[in-house]
């Protein structure tokens, strides 16, 4: 916007300077061309005196050497035949004859173009014989012209200093207009980076306080829709504790087995994810993402402890079970509440949408600069895989909220990756998790959609496709 007020004001001023500077270096010129014309006329009228006393040669030739223009060879007489005498012409003329008795029989003065480089003034002067006799002033070029390019360059000049000084002016008044629009870009900027604080100044231009003054009172709307919504999952989180509570009752009277054990285990954990729950809503924290710098888990510990989990229900509904890539230690940039919880919701998935017996794999893929975690089964698969990691769809499956695989994307997308559904080679679905490395993301869903952690995911596909 800026730029655009100083080429419009500079559009317009060039316009007015040239709409006046170029008349007025015209009117100068003329000026010039008349003052010097006017001069030739007043020097011709000096002889007119001697030529209404005399003929005479040699008095003529005396009286036009006494003059000015005659002195510099610039004038010249040109008298009739009288009587007897002949025509008589004193001094140098330029004109021609032809010049001469045009202005004789016209009985005004005239002007000529000469080849010496200008122009002669022909004024006829009345002879006491009643006869006109013509005298003759040359008028250089440079007389003509005597003043006029200083005159353009003054003008210039002035037209210059009005163009530089309106585009100051216009800079300086865009300034004043654009720096609100900054500073509301800037505060919209902040707010969709999860800076709830960002305010916008009240000040400007009427339009863009109206923009500011609606800006602030949005802001604050969200605010307060978002503490309610933190408030109301914080009051439903704290509304399963009475029948967890019950749960965690019923469970010690199981006794012991394997069961048992999984049954009270997996109580704990819900309590345990509960209270999350809770503690994440009053704190107003966000649940996932990427950890400090040099933090995070070990991915292969996390899988070999959550496979461990689920191995006693895949045991007990006869399926088989592969895991590989998992025998050394892999780091990655996820809290390990998140990545379980992740873990947790692919293979709740495998055991939710395939028939018992159904076989599935887990694998773990270090790629240098992301790490690739592969889930796959054997079951019948995703007819629609994108409306599958679409949140909240149930990509067509019965009895799924859809939420499970986008707290698996939001996880991989907070390090700078991605999730990708496709075939796997058991014959069924393989939900493959791509957790960027570089740390170059700041968490977020869509976090890892541009920049270099994407570029890199790119570059990992052909190494995972490979191995």
């Amino acid at each position: 916007m800026r730029w655009a007020l100083v080429k419009v004001c500079l559009a317009v001023t060039a316009m007015v300077v040239v709409a006046f500077a170029v008349p007025l270096g015209l009117v100068v010129q003329e000026m010039a061309s008349d003052r010097a014309f006017s001069n030739a006329e007043r020097q011709a009228a000096t002889i007119g005196p001697t030529l209404s006393i005399t003929t005479d040669p040699v008095q003529l030739r005396k009286a036009v050497e006494s003059t000015q223009m005659g002195a510099a060879r610039r004038m010249a007489v040109h008298v009739p035949a009288i009587g007897d005498s002949p025509r008589v012409s004193i001094g140098e003329g330029r004109a021609g004859e032809r010049a001469v008795a045009e202005t004789r029989r016209m009985g005004r003065a005239t002007t000529a173009s000469v080849s010496a480089g200008g122009s002669a003034l022909l004024q006829p002067t009345a002879l006491g014989s009643g006869d006109i006799a013509v005298v003759e002033i040359f008028v250089p070029e440079s007389e003509v012209s005597n003043g006029v390019a200083t005159a353009w360059l003054v003008l210039a000049g002035v037209g210059l200093a009005l163009i530089v000084g309106s585009v100051g002016v216009a800079d300086r008044l865009g300034a004043r207009l654009v720096r609100p629009a900054e500073r509301l870009a800037d505060a919209a900027h902040q707010l969709g980076e999860g800076r709830l604080g960002a305010r916008v100044p009240e000040d400007g231009p009427k339009e863009l306080r109206s923009a500011a003054v609606a800006f602030n009172a949005m802001a604050d709307q969200v605010v307060e829709l978002l503490a309610n919504e933190r408030e109301l999952a914080a009051d439903l989180s704290h509304r399963l504790r009475t029948p967890l509570t019950v749960l965690r009752l019923n469970t010690a009277s199981l006794g012991d087995g394997p069961a048992a054990e999984q049954t009270r285990a997996a109580v704990e954990q819900l309590e345990r994810e509960v209270d999350t729950i809770i503690r994440t809503a009053r704190e107003q924290r966000p649940a996932t993402g990427l950890v400090g710098a040099g933090a995070g888990c070990d991915a292969s510990e996390v899988i070999r402890d959550r496979m461990a989990f689920w191995s006693a229900l895949a045991e007990d509904e006869g399926r088989e079970v592969r895991l590989a890539g998992v025998d050394r230690t892999v780091r990655i940039p996820v809290a390990r509440p998140e990545l379980a919880a992740a873990l947790d919701a692919m293979l709740g998935n495998v055991f939710r949408h395939t028939p018992e017996g159904t076989p599935f794999a887990v694998d773990v893929h270090d790629a240098g600069d992301a790490v690739i975690v592969l889930v796959s089964d054997a079951g019948p698969g995703i007819a629609d895989p994108d409306a599958a990691l679409r949140r909240g769809n149930d990509g067509g499956r019965d009895g799924s909220t859809g939420l499970g695989l986008d707290i698996v994307r939001r996880v991989a997308e907070s390090t700078g990756g991605d999730v990708r559904l496709g075939r796997s080679v058991l014959g069924g679905t393989e939900v493959r998790v791509w957790i960027g490395l570089d740390g170059r993301s700041l968490g977020g869903p869509g976090a890892g959609r541009t920049g270099r952690g994407r570029r890199g995911n790119r570059r990992n596909r052909g190494r995972a496709s490979q191995a």
